[in-house]
């Protein structure tokens, strides 16, 4: 929490993406914190620990969302973790997300309203 709001990390390459988000949380009473790389994303949470991370699964890279997933557990990370894919329900199926930490998988594009309720479940709000 920064200012008694919560603070959302969201990694994410397309920048669209990231203000369209930025727009909604902030809209919403959150703070987001936003990355373009898995890297950044790392430096970024390291910096500031969030009270909720959202990555895109396909990055610059093929599954570096997964990738940084298990990085930030690595570092002992025990925020909930959300993947967004434009596989969702099927990467459900194909993996067992629980076993990468995360608390879920999104299926692009974002339903906003779920997003929200998705966040607010998960900060307490």
């Amino acid at each position: 929490m920064r200012e008694g709001k919560p603070v959302i990390l969201y990694v994410d390459d397309d920048q669209d993406m990231l203000e369209n988000i930025r727009l909604l949380l902030e809209k919403n009473g959150y703070i987001m914190i936003g990355a373009r790389t898995a890297e950044e994303g790392l430096k970024a949470y390291e910096e500031e620990v969030p009270d909720l991370i959202i990555l895109d699964r396909m990055m610059e890279e093929v599954d570096s969302g997964t990738v940084l997933t298990k990085e930030l557990r690595a570092l002992g990370n025990t925020v909930p973790i959300f993947i967004l894919s434009s596989v969702g329900d099927d990467m459900s199926m194909v993996t067992d997300y629980t076993d990468l930490g995360l608390a879920g998988v999104l299926q692009k594009p974002v339903d906003f309203d779920h997003l929200l309720s998705i966040i607010s479940e998960n900060v307490g709000r």
